[in-house]
């Protein structure tokens, strides 16, 4: 149940708030100033407050400072009955969620309660999926090849460069894509992926660039692209060896004249997107057969990143696996297993052709299917692709 806290010096309003938000079943506290206020805060947690401008002592400005401040997740909703344009822009720009006058209005009281806790679930949600994206996308590994790349990456990724990530199936390089975006000075504009292998040929153009309506039979409506999604950000462009020719002509377009033109439209629309792009093909070898446009390879192929294969860096694999294993024993709800040193190298005997995530696949069958202490006789069993 939500809790609620109420900042007033008037008892009236005070009892009168707590008595129509614990109808709607919120937990309600009450405080007549603002430095109980903030005692109260200390010692409990609240999911939303209302708070008097006018209050003596301290004033519900200095409160709204005082708990952005130590409790920014926490929305407040500022409360007044002098109020002006002035009043209410300066508390929004402190801080507030909300601004409501006095006398204060049943419905628009109740509607910013269901907002202000909306948006208190909605900022932990976020905390939690961002803490969970870079716990997932984090690069594992002391090995010399592991150094190179992570030096690599911390020069390029403050540059606006674009950058062309090459490597196996299965060696990491979203994971790559994502610490540049992560170090660079656009870390905090969107960042956008497009998976070029999973859009069908004919519609990959209105994935990037977006449509107009009536452009073609099924565009009911207008569509924002990728490109336009990612203006003052970035945009990853994974598996573009098999992106199609005309595609590849649209995209070199955007990079030369850093313009897209919407299917169905005339009219172009300036963009300011960093581009990284990333293959598992040898693209020197597809523009050889004609599948790849060789003035766009130079385009993007300013920094050329090789990932380097999970058989190049078998030194990390018991780092890799301790991390997988973390991940996979919390995700799957059971206590932290443990491999044994000697399945740690029965580890290190395998090709690993399917790189990396074939390591994680092999770490959570093990989980699921192995004791607590795992072996390198469970390595044997299990490591195998079809172990039955």
């Amino acid at each position: 149940m939500s809790k609620i806290l109420v900042i007033d010096d008037e008892r009236s309003i005070r009892n009168t708030l707590k008595d129509i938000l614990e109808f709607e079943k919120y937990t309600v506290v009450t405080a007549e100033d603002g430095i109980k206020a903030l005692e109260i805060v200390k010692q409990e947690k609240f999911d939303l407050v209302f708070c008097d401008i006018k209050m003596p002592q301290i004033d519900g400005i200095e409160v709204l400072d005082k708990l952005h401040e130590s409790y920014p997740d926490i929305p407040v909703v500022m409360i007044s009955g002098h109020g002006n344009i002035d009043t209410a822009v300066e508390c929004i720009k402190k801080g507030a969620f909300d601004f409501i006058e006095k006398p204060i209005d049943l419905n628009r009281l109740l509607v910013s309660t269901r907002n202000g806790l909306e948006h208190k679930n909605l900022v932990q949600e976020t905390k939690v999926l961002k803490k969970k994206v870079s716990k997932n996308n984090r690069m594992v590994g002391e090995s010399a090849p592991m150094l190179r790349l992570r030096e690599m990456i911390e020069r390029v990724a403050p540059t606006d460069a674009r950058v062309l990530i090459t490597g196996e199936n299965g060696t990491g390089k979203e994971v790559v894509a994502r610490q540049l975006f992560e170090l660079s000075n656009r870390s905090t504009a969107p960042f956008v992926e497009v998976n070029c292998a999973a859009i069908p040929s004919e519609l990959i153009e209105s994935e990037l660039f977006g449509h107009e309506k009536g452009s073609f039979t099924s565009a009911i409506k207008q569509r924002i692209g990728k490109f336009e999604q990612a203006d003052g950000g970035t945009i990853f462009l994974d598996e573009i060896g098999d992106m199609s020719l005309p595609a590849q002509t649209k995209v070199l377009r955007v990079l030369q004249e850093k313009e897209i033109t919407r299917v169905g439209s005339d009219k172009s629309i300036k963009v300011n997107v960093r581009v990284f792009a990333a293959t598992n093909k040898d693209l020197l070898k597809e523009i050889e057969k004609g599948n790849f446009r060789e003035d766009l390879f130079h385009r993007l192929n300013v920094i050329p990143i090789h990932v380097p294969a999970l058989k190049e860096r078998k030194d990390d694999i018991p780092a890799l696996v301790k991390y997988f294993c973390e991940i996979l024993c919390e995700e799957q709800g059971v206590p932290l297993k443990e491999f044994t040193a000697d399945a740690m190298e029965a580890l290190k005997q395998y090709d690993w052709t399917g790189n990396i995530r074939e390591l994680r696949n092999v770490v959570e069958r093990m989980i699921i299917l192995c004791a607590q202490t795992i072996t390198a006789d469970d390595v044997k069993i299990f490591a195998a692709p079809a172990f039955i």
